[in-house]
């Protein structure tokens, strides 16, 4: 199997994977089984959203199942959701008074399933979907159209669950949007710059507000826009009326709008900062302060006062949402104070796990940008996050639980269930001691949906199985029975290996950004290509990994070697264990498992390229700084050995990325690890071997051949 580039978004599009059935099933004696005898029913006044969600379970049952089952609208639903017979009914508690009268939560469901009939009410049109897509689990994980006689009520925990889009920055296919509210999301991100304008180029929003809500899903602005004024500058009320009041004029159906503080920033006042936005301040000029997106500024609080005036009177229900994610680093002190003074009429954000500090091995270190190496909660989030508490304000978290982090920057997901799971237990406490609400699952890495996707879920909603029965139950789903034990031991490794990779600046704007296309720098200055039509391209990377930043010192290094190496031996054992796993897997469900095999390949390379990479530093920076000959000698042979097995590295990683288009590929960087990128970093890392090395000893008056 080969794929060539963008081929991925192929699979994006199958929401109802094909032929789940498994042929030997045969129905419990609490089981119900629907067959091609059986309706879907929906009231004659379903909207249009309810009539997708109809259309949806029909062609479920009809992809997934290979069952053809009638749709039809009738006028008297509630008649036959208590008498009918072989119907599924779907409607919302208006319709069925009866059975949704206890339904108070937006998106809940009730579901009575009995021998001859399904009833499906939702608290409304959201909620009957969500309650359908309930239908499709179920039945996914029994692997048969079987569903157990029950009367349940499930409802979720948390609301927004906001997501980037995964098939492309602010693109937002059909199918992609389906995906996304069969995965219990409810609301989209999109970067907002102007009128129907991102930063990447024209969007119809309203039309993407309109698609989405078919679909059930709310659209959040995301806001790129610039504020050029100070609240109290004497015109600062007409320009916001022409920037954030004329955007929410046109789309006053946003659900709310998303200010960070690099995105955001405003001419501030404040003493701590320059007062000037970060891109205005003059290049010529050294800047000894902060800009105002990266200090918690005391006069945002008058800032958000002029944002609502001009945005709240065409929406007033309007969600601004206030994320302090620019400023973790300032002292609690200094932050807490500003959250006293915010309006407790918006949302307070905070990252859940940056910024924890930590030690290993005697070095300390810290998580730098999002990770799932820590699970979190950390200080800076529970400290904003009490202090939002006692004041009242609405909590959410950017929680990266769509399933992607910065510790890979070119992957779909990271397949860590286990510590996935200790992310969710850390938000749910979160929820219950200090009111937290709704959750940023994904930036612009965006979202894939995957078996992490689904024990998401099912972690954020009440009530659900526990955790090893989910886990079993979802490892069986996508292997077999058999293979049940062999796959909880690939996840457990995995997990555990996670944990073992160190976050830091110049890993996540480094290899770890990109992966094997990393190049080993020696003393040639090299560029990464980027695609002309990338969004951020190779901006965003330093290739120059080791020179002017926080490498400090050997011990440092050492210590993220040692606990690379682990990571890499936990991915190897993982890998064996799917292996091994894939082994007793029938072959209508193969293809998924090689896919994730070689996914966790990728990763086990790419932990490579970050050990190599550090190795070379090391062994460089004490080649540049030693005098002894002889020493040297030994330096530059160890310099080359390393750069032939990252070479090695690099060519094995071509067959992974080949198999899979998804690999290599990040929304804002467009393709950085692609077979081109690959091929080119092997040619950069033989130039230095072939080059610069010799050039080096031929400087030296070393006369010892390069190895080939």
């Amino acid at each position: 199997m080969s794929e060539k580039q963008y081929e991925f978004r192929r699979r994006l599009e199958e929401v109802h994977k094909p032929n789940r059935r498994d042929p030997d099933a045969r129905p419990g004696e609490d089981e119900l089984e629907i067959d091609g005898s059986w309706q879907i029913v929906i009231p004659s006044s379903a909207s249009p959203q309810l009539l997708h969600v109809a259309k949806d379970l029909q062609d479920y049952f009809f992809t997934s199942m290979g069952v053809s089952v009638l749709l039809r609208r009738v006028e008297r639903i509630e008649e036959v959701a208590s008498t009918g017979k072989q119907v599924i009914v779907l409607a919302a508690k208006a319709e069925l008074p009866g059975v949704g009268h206890a339904l108070t939560k937006t998106r809940s469901y009730r579901i009575v399933a009995e021998r001859e009939r399904i009833v499906v009410c939702g608290n409304e049109d959201r909620g009957t979907g969500q309650g359908s897509y309930f239908l499709e689990d179920v039945m996914n994980l029994r692997e048969a159209p079987f569903v157990r006689c029950q009367d349940l009520t499930r409802e979720p925990l948390f609301s927004p669950r906001m997501i980037h889009s995964g098939w492309g920055l602010d693109h937002f296919p059909d199918a992609h949007l389906n995906a996304m509210a069969h995965a219990g999301i409810d609301a989209i991100l999109v970067f907002v710059k102007g009128i129907d304008e991102t930063p990447f180029g024209y969007q119809d929003f309203n039309h993407t507000i309109d698609r989405a809500e078919l679909f059930g899903l709310d659209v959040y602005m995301y806001s790129y826009v610039a504020s050029r004024k100070h609240p109290e500058d004497e015109d600062a009320l007409d320009y916001y009326e022409s920037t954030y009041g004329r955007i929410l004029e046109k789309y006053s159906r946003f659900k709310g709008i998303i200010f960070v503080g690099e995105s955001c920033e405003f001419p501030s006042k404040d003493p701590n900062t320059t007062g000037m936005l970060r891109l205005e301040w003059p290049k010529d000029k050294p800047r000894t302060k902060p800009s105002p997106g990266w200090w918690p500024c005391y006069d945002y609080p008058q800032w958000l006062e002029m944002i609502k005036k001009v945005t709240r009177k065409h929406n007033p229900e309007l969600d601004i949402v206030f994320w302090t994610y620019n400023w973790g680093y300032v002292g609690e002190e200094q932050r807490l104070k500003l959250i006293e003074s915010l309006p407790t009429d918006i949302t307070l954000m905070a990252t859940f796990e940056m910024f924890e500090v930590y030690e290993k091995d005697g070095v300390t270190f810290r998580c730098a940008d999002y990770t799932a190496s820590f699970e979190g909660p950390g200080k800076y989030f529970a400290s904003e996050a009490k202090a939002a508490h006692a004041r009242g304000i609405r909590l959410y978290t950017m929680a990266n639980t769509g399933g992607l982090t910065w510790d890979i920057g070119v992957i779909p997901y990271e397949p860590i269930p286990y510590q996935w799971a200790r992310r969710h237990a850390g938000l749910l406490r979160s929820r219950r001691d200090w009111g937290l609400a709704g959750l940023m699952e994904s930036h612009h890495f965006g979202w894939w949906p995957s078996f992490v996707s689904d024990l998401t879920k099912w972690a954020y909603w009440s009530p659900s199985p526990s955790q090893e029965e989910t886990f079993a139950a979802v490892a069986r789903r996508d292997f077999s029975e058999p293979a049940v034990p062999l796959v909880l031991e690939a996840w457990s490794h995995w997990s555990e290996g996670i944990r073992h990779i160190i976050p830091s600046n110049y890993d996540q704007y480094g290899p770890f950004r990109i992966g094997p296309s990393y190049p080993l720098v020696f003393r040639e200055k090299v560029e990464i290509p980027a695609a002309w039509y990338a969004h951020f391209g190779n901006q965003i990377i330093a290739p120059n990994y080791g020179q002017g930043n926080e490498l400090e010192s050997y011990k440092r290094v050492d210590t993220e070697i040692r606990s690379l190496q682990k990571m890499a031996s936990l991915w190897e054992q993982g890998n064996a264990s799917i292996e091994r796993a894939l082994e007793q897997t029938p072959p209508r469900k193969r293809e998924e498992g090689l896919l994730l095999l070689n996914l966790n390949r990728f990763i086990h390379r790419t932990v490579l390229t970050g050990i190599h990479t550090k190795m070379w530093w090391k062994l460089r920076h004490q080649l540049l700084n030693n005098t002894d000959q002889a020493q040297t000698a030994v330096l530059l042979e160890q310099l080359e050995q390393v750069a032939l097995q990252e070479i090695a590295n690099a060519e094995a990683t071509i067959p992974l990325v080949e198999t899979d288009s998804r690999l290599g590929w990040e929304p804002s960087m467009e393709y950085m690890t692609d077979p081109e990128h690959l091929r080119w970093k092997i040619a950069q890392v033989r130039t230095v071997l072939e080059n610069e090395l010799p050039n080096y000893r031929a400087e030296l008056g070393d006369s010892t051949s390069v190895s080939s």
